[in-house]
């Protein structure tokens, strides 16, 4: 539903995977070959794709300041623990994580993605719309890091517009 470009680096993984699900149709880019296929995973692997997509979209909506239930962090958390990382030191000194096996598990290139966001400081910008029937997963390039909505277009003229109804009504 975005009506901006992808989110930066690794991070555009993240999107991609958690955006495979429209919560407004109910669609799931996983429930087909070629949708579990971009992401280097096989049919025994969606299930495990799904819970951590879910949980993703969990962290991006405490990004955009909605707080999650007790026990979304713990999830993500123990999904993530199990991702085979490595610390690797390229020839300029520079340091970064990535997956310790080839080719790398998504949990692993997740968690290496997360670990990278966090570093560079665009970890926090990754939100998921707060549209309660959107969910999309968008980045935030706004200057004050403060956009609500995927697209302001739909999303937020729909609330804007709620909002305007609910004042005169």
């Amino acid at each position: 539903m975005s009506e901006k470009e992808s989110a930066p680096g690794a991070l555009a993984l993240i999107e991609a995977l958690v955006n495979t699900l429209d919560i407004e149709t109910g669609a799931d880019g996983l429930d087909a070959a070629d949708g579990w296929a971009a992401f280097g995973l096989t049919e025994r692997d969606v299930p495990e794709a799904r819970e951590l997509r879910e949980a993703l979209r969990t962290a991006c909506l405490a990004h955009a300041g909605h707080r999650p239930p007790g026990d979304a962090a713990p999830l993500l958390d123990r999904l993530l623990a199990g991702a085979p990382l490595r610390v690797t030191v390229d020839a300029a000194g520079a340091a970064a994580l990535r997956p310790a096996t080839e080719p790398a598990g998504l949990t692993a290139r997740v968690a290496a993605a997360i670990a990278g966001a966090a570093a560079d400081g665009t970890w926090a910008r990754l939100k998921a719309c707060e549209a309660e029937g959107c969910r999309w997963v968008y980045y935030d390039r706004s200057p004050a890091g403060r956009r609500r909505w995927c697209s302001m277009s739909v999303c937020g003229a729909r609330a804007k517009m709620r909002t305007y109804r609910a004042k005169r009504g």
